[in-house]
């Protein structure tokens, strides 16, 4: 996208933050979500602040780097502690996890919205966020959280492309969804489970020198590990394969596989069946 035309979006983006008055920016430390604080902190002044859930499903380091892109911004950051862990529809994780995972999200917030005073949640939710399925977008229409990127029409691209403009560090992190994104459907969330995806990933991401993986959590405690295609070769290199194996083991895995189709973001949504992708709780 040209400069010319960002800049309408931009300014198309502060206008919609404006208007809304006091808001409070669900926060994770994403591109999309830092994005929209810093343009709710722009618009908003001191009516902003941005928040984020204290959750098992967040990987490792997630809340200090929010707190320090909070710090860049210049936005108050909450830290609230969610209990979507002790849901046991959340922990079915029969496909619609993620509607369970927002909708107490958005529940725990507004508990605090006295304390928080404002007038809307927003998130970070973008144009290309629509065709994807995504149980989460009920839950916000059920708490009326407003999404101004789509009511902007920024896409990902331009989302990027506007983090560069304002120099945030985060403007080419790879997308990061939760942990429990990685556990297969049908096999129970846990604490544990999530816990040991998060390190297996950070040890993979120390022996590759990559940052765009995935350790898929299967049933029988099997790993399935997915990277760029240019980086399985390394993988099975000796040394490599004996080091990965050794570690998921110790961490619990029974079986460590490789993806040969290479990483994709949303794998797991492959499989889900047809009445659960056309449900209401997406």
């Amino acid at each position: 996208m040209n400069q010319s035309s960002l800049n309408t979006k931009r300014d198309h983006l502060l206008q919609i933050l404006e208007d809304l008055g006091r808001v409070a920016v669900a926060f994770s430390a994403g591109v999309d979500s830092t994005v929209l604080a810093k343009a709710a902190r722009q618009a908003c002044g001191s009516r902003a602040v941005a928040v984020i859930a204290q959750s098992p499903s967040l990987p490792a380091g997630t809340i200090e780097q929010a707190t320090q892109l909070a710090k860049q911004i210049d936005i108050p950051l909450i830290v609230l502690e969610t209990d979507e862990f002790d849901r046991p529809d959340y922990q079915a994780n029969k496909g619609n996890r993620c509607y369970f995972c927002k909708e107490t999200l958005y529940s725990t917030i507004k508990k605090h919205q006295a304390t928080l005073k404002f007038d809307v949640i927003v998130n970070g939710a973008n144009t290309d966020d629509l065709g994807d399925y995504r149980p989460g977008h009920l839950a916000a229409e059920e708490h009326l959280v407003r999404s101004p990127l789509v009511e902007a029409d920024f896409s990902k691209q331009d989302i990027r492309q506007l983090a560069n403009l304002w120099e945030l560090p985060v403007w080419n992190k790879p997308a990061s969804p939760c942990l429990s994104s990685r556990i297969a459907h049908g096999l129970e969330v846990t604490a544990a489970r999530v816990q040991r995806v998060d390190q297996a990933e950070i040890f993979l991401r120390k022996q590759l020198g990559i940052e765009e993986l995935r350790v898929r959590h299967e049933f029988h405690d099997l790993a399935r590990i997915e990277v760029p295609v240019t980086a399985i070769t390394k993988l099975v290199e000796d040394k490599v394969r004996e080091n990965i194996t050794q570690e998921f083991k110790k961490l619990g895995f029974k079986y460590v596989t490789i993806d040969l189709g290479g990483f994709q973001s949303g794998s797991m949504n492959q499989i889900l069946p047809l009445e659960i992708l056309t449900s209401p709780h997406k």
